[in-house]
């Protein structure tokens, strides 16, 4: 397998439109990474930059230490999963699979091993000599990646390779591809806008932004450390509560916004205390704001804000309300057994020790 390099690469189309700006990133060697953002934000066509399929307007891409700018697809040693699975569907699966290598005119007995054990590998022995119109959208993105496998590339890409798959589908090849990563000790990199499908398969996110990197780091870091305002509301379900708020000291310091005034705990203060008097914007996800009723919190009061219940969504496992207080709006996630009602008052404890401040211009994190 092989390490990725991208340094200062643009992609600038006729128009001067910029896809992709200034990306700079390393993808390591068997490392599983995902370039995770929405539609547009230029995840795709980086991805199609390392496989060959976009040409490079500048910068420098390396595969395995090689400068691939100039090189062609078919000699980077690369193999790519696309989201419409792309089979032929006059061949069988065997032949499907088989394809490339007949191209690269590798002898037949090795083709037949490689198909065959890609195909114990993803569990579709039974299904090589179908086609693909025989196939569900499970089996035929198997085939997708078994035809990828049998490759035996130096990297895997994958361009959202799940997204045609119903929700039970999509968890369970999360799973599989997750499995595949650590059996093949693959270089993976994986095309999402599925949070989900980002912070359950990556060792590493790349989060995109308008063709513009925002933040590099581990599921843990992306989620609990987010550099900005765009990071930490895209990642997290429901998103981030964001709420325009004032420091204010009054024996130690406080957020007060229009409807809450909360505490802040001592260790943040020296961080914040440049802050005292500024607007800002107060960041809390949802999990951490709890029902009274349910909630445990060391300072009795200092947290807690009353609030008028505006929705209800019971989920099962867990209740969502959304909350208002004064001109603030804010969701929480909270135990399934409230007795929260709409249009009814709750008590809600904020849990202060996980809060997050950003910059009102800038959007960047403070905390």
């Amino acid at each position: 397998m092989a390490k990725v390099e991208l340094e200062r690469v643009w992609k600038i189309y006729e128009g001067k439109v910029e896809a992709v700006k200034d990306a700079t990133f390393t993808i390591e060697d068997k490392e599983f990474v995902v370039l995770l953002g929405p539609s547009g934000c230029g995840k795709t066509t980086t991805l199609r930059m390392i496989a060959g399929l976009e040409e490079i307007t500048k910068g420098t891409l390396k595969i395995d230490g090689k400068v691939m700018n100039d090189v062609e697809p078919k000699d980077r040693d690369i193999a790519m999963v696309f989201q419409n699975y792309a089979l032929y569907p006059h061949m069988t699966v065997y032949d499907n699979m088989a394809f490339g290598l007949k191209l690269r005119k590798f002898p037949k007995d090795e083709i037949e091993r490689r198909v065959k054990e890609a195909a114990k590998i993803l569990g579709i022995e039974e299904l090589l000599d179908r086609k693909p119109r025989q196939l569900s959208g499970g089996q035929r993105q198997r085939v997708a990646v078994g035809r990828a496998i049998v490759r035996d590339p130096k990297v895997f890409l994958f361009d959202e390779p799940l997204s045609n798959l119903d929700a039970k589908l999509r968890v369970q090849m999360r799973s599989e591809l997750k499995k595949l990563h650590h059996r093949l000790e693959a270089t993976i990199v994986y095309v999402t806008h599925d949070q989900i499908e980002a912070m359950t398969m990556a060792d590493k996110i790349i989060v995109m932004k308008d063709g513009e990197i925002q933040q590099i780091g581990t599921p843990y870091e992306i989620y609990n450390k987010p550099q900005n305002t765009f990071v930490a509301g895209f990642i997290g379900s429901p998103a981030m509560n964001f709420i325009d708020a004032t420091i204010i000291r009054e024996n130690g310091l406080w957020i007060k916004s229009s409807g809450l005034k909360l505490k802040i705990p001592s260790q943040y203060e020296d961080i914040l205390a440049n802050y005292v008097d500024k607007e800002v914007i107060f960041g809390i996800r949802p999990e951490n704001i709890y029902d009274k009723m349910f909630a445990m919190t060391p300072k009795e009061g200092e947290n807690t804000a009353t609030t008028i219940v505006d929705v209800v969504e019971p989920l099962g496992s867990e209740t969502i309300l959304h909350l208002v207080a004064g001109n603030d709006q804010f969701v929480a996630v909270v135990d399934p057994k409230t007795e929260a009602k709409e249009e009814q008052k709750i008590d809600v404890v904020f849990d202060m020790n996980v809060m997050h401040v950003f910059e009102k211009e800038t959007g960047k994190a403070i905390l």
